[in-house]
């Protein structure tokens, strides 16, 4: 079937058609993984950027992951794929979704943002295009568009009026017609979904996929921690990440999961463009 957000994928073997029938659902098929990476080198690296003082903005950590993650969708695009009424597409770009904060009150009004990630984007470019869109959103400029407007709206309608509009909006999903006006700004109409815990002191933890629109994995960033490893000062990241194991198997994960630790162990590969090949050398393993 026909969708002008994505591609239909026509390299689906007999096995993956099955398992799409045996588990039709995307969180019956969620996979989760949660690793501690090394990022010592990215740290001193945004250290060493900042006290340059050349660029115009606050260059951020999250700046750096969004980068990483996107230049491995770039190299790795079975993870650009995902399952809608049992086919399996690609997107036919690569966008990264989270949730901004207005505030950091505990009642902030929140927006979801879809960040693209172009072919020429280094980190430089997009840590810039991220920024704006942050002062742009707490400075009231930006209140958000598309879906975020429609949930504020439909969110106060009552039950009575609300349940029948979101299962109408459901099936309209499920054969890829959902009005763009509900697409627009719609973390679940991404690549992945990113959650940067972080900054709340948290760990990397596991958070479950909608069975929503087109994102089959989700990836949650927690806080940098200082150790010592033989008597040397490292710095250390935990990963949460859950993907749909319909859309590749374990082994791709793993080997995405360690490219994403490649690039952020070697940072100056986040200035070249975004689908630039990344060629892991054996060493580095």
């Amino acid at each position: 079937m026909a969708r002008k957000d994505a591609k239909l994928c026509k390299d689906i073997g007999g096995m993956g058609q099955i398992i799409l029938d045996l588990k039709p659902k995307r969180y019956m098929s969620e996979v989760y993984i949660n690793e501690t990476i090394d990022v010592t080198n990215l740290v001193n690296y945004i250290k060493n950027i900042k006290d340059s003082d050349k660029l115009d903005f606050k260059l951020t950590y999250f700046h750096a992951f969004l980068m990483a993650i996107g230049k491995t969708i770039y190299n790795r695009p079975l993870l650009n794929r995902f399952v809608a009424n049992r086919h399996v597409y690609e997107h036919n770009d690569v966008t990264l979704s989270y949730v901004m904060k207005v505030d950091f009150s505990d009642h902030s009004k929140e927006i979801m943002v879809i960040m693209p990630i172009k072919e020429d984007d280094t980190i430089f470019t997009l840590g810039k295009r991220v920024s704006d869109k942050v002062n742009n959103v707490r400075s009231k400029k930006d209140g958000g568009s598309g879906a975020n407007n429609a949930i504020e709206i439909l969110g106060k309608l009552p039950n009575i009026v609300r349940v029948p509009i979101v299962g109408a909006f459901k099936l309209c999903d499920k054969f890829g017609v959902l009005p763009k006006s509900l697409v627009e700004d719609n973390l679940y109409y991404s690549s992945m979904v990113i959650s940067n815990i972080g900054t709340l002191k948290c760990g990397g933890i596991y958070h479950n996929v909608t069975d929503f629109g087109t994102c089959s994995s989700l990836l949650t960033i927690g806080e940098i921690k200082e150790k010592i490893v033989n008597d040397e000062k490292r710095y250390f990241v935990e990963l949460g990440i859950t993907m749909d194991e319909r859309i590749a198997d374990g082994f791709y994960f793993i080997k995405s999961l360690k490219m994403i630790e490649y690039i952020l162990n070697n940072p100056q590969i986040l200035e070249g463009k975004a689908n630039e090949e990344v060629k892991i050398k054996e060493e580095s393993r």
